[in-house]
């Protein structure tokens, strides 16, 4: 079923400026901070406009299932998809470039995924499904390897701007958790299940 709706910009923003009087109409023109200046409307032909900015026509293809959805929320699809955009746009925040995920007493590390990261660190990322990514090793390392790989790569000048981002973040959990008394630090192997290469899968079940 196709479906039109106005495109929905995310991120909105709202800037309120409060002003002195004197410093808008100047000190002789004060009193007139009261006064609204109203300018005449011009009626507009046809329909009203639904919202409040630019907007423009697009065509989605959605299944039955989130339509209903999305008509329970609001009767008119264009109003609910902005709703959702404004509640999503409100409860993301922007996520640091390394941060520790807690499972009880322990926690692990996250990072934005990066190949050219994983590249350098010789490290594997292992997606998650919030969008981030737990870092795997390959072969065994201590967690003093592990930080002098971040200091190398950060002593590196051509280390982009994300990448750096992502092992300073990760140097500095690393240092106040080895500083910390109530804290240790220790290095743990995971089971990753990964899909095999079309060539190799072929063979594998003929085999």
């Amino acid at each position: 079923m196709h479906v039109l709706l106005p495109w929905v910009g995310l991120g909105f923003a709202a800037l309120l400026l409060m002003v002195a009087p004197a410093d808008v109409f100047g000190p002789a023109d004060a009193t007139m901070a009261g006064t609204v200046l109203v300018a005449p409307i011009r009626r507009r032909r046809g329909r009203p406009r639904k919202f409040d900015e630019p907007t423009r026509v697009v065509s989605l293809t959605l299944p039955e299932s989130v339509i209903a959805s999305l008509t329970n929320l609001h009767g008119d699809l264009g109003h609910a998809v902005t709703r959702l955009a404004n509640k999503v746009g409100k409860r993301a925040p922007e996520r640091k470039a390394a941060e520790l995920v807690m499972f009880g007493r322990r926690a692990t590390i996250s990072v934005r995924p990066s190949r050219s990261l994983a590249r350098r660190l010789a490290v594997e990322l292992v997606p998650m499904p919030d969008g981030r990514a737990l870092i795997a090793f390959d072969a065994p390392q201590t967690v003093a390897e592990f930080e002098l790989r971040l200091h190398d790569a950060l002593d590196d000048a051509t280390l982009d701007h994300a990448d750096r981002e992502a092992c300073e973040a990760m140097r500095l959990i690393l240092r106040d958790a080895r500083r910390s008394n109530d804290l240790a630090l220790a290095m743990r192997n995971i089971i990753v299940v990964e899909s095999r290469p079309a060539g190799r899968r072929k063979t594998a079940e003929t085999a």
